[in-house]
C-alpha cells in the first residue's frame, strides 16, 4: 500500500496534459544561428511538435508550442475571404513568421529576419529564453535587461492580483 501511494505522489501537474513553459535560459548562438532550446521546454512536448515563431512588436521573438499556434490558427481561418484588408494584413504577418521543429539535439534555427528582429546578427551571441506560462520569448540580453529592470515587486503583486492568485 505504501509503494502504490509512493508511485502516485510525483505524478502532480504533468496530469493536466497542459505544458508549463517557465524559468529564464542563457544560451548562445552555435556557427549556424541555431540556438538550443532547454531540455526543460523541450520534453513537454513530442518530438516532431512543430512551433511557431513571430515578432513581437517590442523587439523580441514569441514562440508558440503546438496548441497555442492551433489557437492562432483558427482564429484566422475564420476571417472571411472577402475582406481583403485583412487578407492583406494576416499574409504580410505570416510572411514575418517561422514555423519550425527542433533538431534531434534541440536546436532551432530561425530565420535571420527573426534574429535580426531580436537584435542579433550572428554565431557566438547570446539569446535570452524566458518562459511565458504558454508560450517563451527570445531576447538579445540587452532588450531582456529592460524588461528584467520594471520588474519588481510591485510587477508580481499586479500579476497576482490580476489573476486573482
Amino acid at each position: 500500500m505504501g509503494r502504490i501511494g509512493a508511485l502516485a505522489a510525483p505524478i502532480l501537474m504533468s496530469t493536466s496534459g497542459k505544458a508549463h513553459l517557465t524559468g529564464i535560459y542563457r544560451h548562445y548562438l552555435d556557427d549556424k544561428n541555431r540556438v538550443t532550446i532547454p531540455s526543460a521546454w523541450r520534453n513537454l512536448f513530442e518530438q516532431e511538435s512543430t512551433f511557431l515563431a513571430l515578432p513581437n512588436p517590442d523587439g523580441y521573438v514569441t514562440v508558440l508550442p503546438p496548441a497555442e499556434a492551433d489557437k492562432l490558427h483558427d482564429k484566422f481561418a475564420n476571417m472571411p475571404l472577402s475582406d481583403t484588408e485583412g487578407q492583406d494584413v494576416l499574409t504580410a504577418f505570416m510572411a514575418s513568421t517561422q514555423s519550425f521543429k527542433f533538431d534531434k539535439q534541440g536546436r532551432i534555427g530561425l530565420s535571420d529576419s527573426l534574429f535580426a528582429h531580436v537584435g542579433l546578427s550572428g554565431p557566438k551571441e547570446e539569446v535570452v529564453l524566458v518562459g511565458s506560462a504558454t508560450k517563451f520569448n527570445m531576447y538579445s540580453p540587452a532588450r531582456w535587461s529592460v524588461i528584467e529592470a520594471k520588474s519588481t515587486s510591485a510587477t508580481v503583486a499586479s500579476v497576482l492580483k490580476r489573476f486573482a492568485i
